[in-house]
């Protein structure tokens, strides 16, 4: 009897795992969801000031 290879193994095991997000949620972690938020929030914003300031000084 042959042992099944690295590739049978693992996906035997995470088929027996269970999801670890359920329907509707992507982040099971708060501090994870909190960070994403801030830093899409301040991504944003900061392209927003970028051009009011090229804009204010008259660059483009």
């Amino acid at each position: 009897m042959r042992r099944k290879s690295l590739e049978e193994r693992i996906a035997e095991r995470q088929a027996q795992r269970p999801a670890l997000v359920g329907k509707g949620k992507h982040f099971e972690h708060g501090p994870a969801k909190f960070i994403f938020i801030f830093l899409i929030v301040f991504i944003v914003l900061g392209h927003l000031l970028g051009l009011v300031l090229l804009m204010w000084l008259d660059i483009t």
